[in-house]
C-alpha cells in the first residue's frame, strides 16, 4: 500500500495539465508593455551588468546565457558576472558595473537582504534595477521584478508528491487512499526569498493530509526553519537526509518533498547509501529540469520535477530592461504579492509545468529546451 503507483502517461496528462503548455504564448503574448513592441530599434543601446548568483548550478548559467543572448538582440552591451554564492563577490560585481557606466542592472541575489547600500549607490546614478527571479528585499530601489509564480511552483511540488503516491489521480481528484503514507519534507535556503513561496504553496496543498493522517512526518520536522537547506546546498541535502535516516530508524519513507533538484540529487544518494535501491527509492520531487535530475526521473529515481522555462524569463528580463532604457512602463502583472519589507515590486510572474517520466519527451525536447541527445 505504501510504495508509489507510477501513472500512465494517458493518466498523467490531466493533472500535468494544471500548468501552462501555452508557455511559449507567453514568449510572444506577453510582449506588449515596453519591452516587446517598443524596444527593437528604439532604444540606443547601452550598457547593462547581468549579475548571476553563481556557475554551480546548470540553471544559473542558462539564466545568465538566456538575459545576455536576449539583450545582446534587443543591441546591449552586456557585462555578465557570477557570483560563485559569495556575497561580497556578488556586491563587489555589481559596484563594478556601476562604476564601469552600467545604465540598468539585472540581479539576481545570492541573499536578498545584502545589497541595500550598493544598490544605493545604483539609485544615486539614476541606474534601473530589474531582480530576476529572487526578490530582492530591504531596499527601495528595486524598479521591477520578474519571476514564476513561486507559490504555485510549491502547489505543484505538494500535488505531484501526492499524485505519485496515489492519494490524487489524474484529475487531482482524491482516490480515496488513506496511508498512513511517511513523507520527509525539505525546503529552500532560508535567505532565498523564493523558498517560502515554495514552502508556503506546498504546505496549502499537504497540510489537509498531514491534519488527517493520510501523511505522516516521521522525524516530526515539519517546520521551514527545520526542513530549510542553507545555499540549497545538494551535499547539506544529503546530511540532512542521512540525519533523518538515523532519527527514523526501520521507518520506510514514502516520499519526501523537495524543493529542487540539486536537493534531490543529494536526498536520492543518502537514500541509496542508506540501504533504499533505484527500484525502491521514495516520491521525490524537484525544480528547474536539470539534465541531471530528468536522467534520474527517466531512469525512475526521481519522480517528478517542475519545469521553469528560462527562455521566457530572460526573455522577460530583457524586455523590462527594454523598456525602461526606452523610457516606457514593463508589462506587468502582478502588482500587490511580493513586498520586499519596504514597497511592493511590480512584477511579472511566468507559469511552470509538472515534468515526469511520461511527458518529458513533449515539454523539454519537442518544446526545444534540450536536445534528446542531452538526455541519453
Amino acid at each position: 500500500m505504501k510504495r508509489r503507483h507510477i501513472l500512465s502517461g494517458v493518466a498523467a496528462a490531466g493533472i500535468l495539465a494544471i500548468t501552462l503548455s501555452g508557455c511559449s504564448g507567453s514568449r510572444t503574448g506577453g510582449g506588449g508593455g515596453g519591452g516587446g513592441g517598443g524596444g527593437e530599434g528604439e532604444s540606443d543601446g547601452g550598457k547593462v551588468g547581468v549579475s548571476m548568483p553563481t556557475q554551480q548550478s546548470e540553471r544559473w548559467i542558462a539564466d545568465g546565457d538566456n538575459v545576455q543572448s536576449q539583450l545582446e538582440e534587443l543591441g546591449y552591451d552586456v557585462d555578465l558576472q557570477f557570483a560563485n554564492d559569495d556575497i561580497p563577490t556578488q556586491v563587489s560585481q555589481i559596484e563594478n558595473m556601476i562604476s564601469s557606466g552600467a545604465e540598468a542592472l539585472v540581479i539576481a541575489a545570492i541573499d536578498g537582504t545584502t545589497l541595500t547600500d550598493v544598490l544605493q549607490q545604483a539609485a544615486d546614478q539614476g541606474i534601473s534595477v530589474i531582480s530576476y527571479d529572487r526578490l530582492i528585499r530591504g531596499s527601495e530601489n528595486v524598479d521591477y521584478y520578474t519571476t514564476f509564480d513561486n507559490e504555485e511552483v510549491g502547489r505543484q511540488q505538494a500535488t505531484s508528491l501526492l499524485i505519485g503516491l496515489g492519494v490524487l489521480d489524474e484529475n487531482g481528484e482524491e482516490t480515496g487512499e488513506e496511508g498512513p503514507f511517511n513523507v520527509e519534507l525539505f525546503a529552500g535556503s532560508p535567505d532565498d526569498n523564493n523558498a517560502t513561496f515554495f514552502w508556503n504553496g506546498a504546505m496549502e496543498v499537504l497540510q489537509p493530509y498531514l491534519d488527517s493522517g493520510v501523511l505522516e512526518v516521521p522525524s516530526g520536522q515539519t517546520d521551514f526553519e527545520q526542513a530549510a537547506i542553507l545555499r540549497w546546498l545538494p551535499e547539506t541535502a544529503q546530511e540532512r537526509m542521512e540525519n533523518l535516516l538515523t532519527i527514523i530508524g526501520d521507518t520506510e519513507i514514502d516520499g519526501v518533498l523537495s524543493p529542487y533538484d540539486g536537493l534531490s540529487i543529494g536526498i536520492i544518494s543518502a537514500l541509496t547509501s542508506g540501504g533504499y535501491s533505484a527500484s525502491d527509492l521514495p516520491v521525490i520531487t524537484g525544480q528547474d529540469a536539470e539534465v541531471g535530475s530528468v536522467k534520474s526521473i527517466i531512469a525512475g529515481e526521481q519522480y517528478s520535477t517542475i519545469f521553469k522555462d528560462t527562455r521566457l524569463l530572460g526573455d522577460q528580463a530583457a524586455k523590462m530592461v527594454d523598456a525602461v532604457l526606452s523610457g516606457e512602463e514593463p508589462e506587468v502583472n502582478d502588482t500587490e504579492t511580493y513586498d520586499n519589507g519596504v514597497k511592493v515590486v511590480p512584477s511579472y510572474l511566468l507559469e511552470t509545468e509538472i515534468v515526469t517520466v511520461d511527458n518529458y519527451e513533449e515539454v523539454l525536447i519537442d518544446s526545444g529546451y534540450y536536445e534528446a541527445s542531452d538526455l541519453e
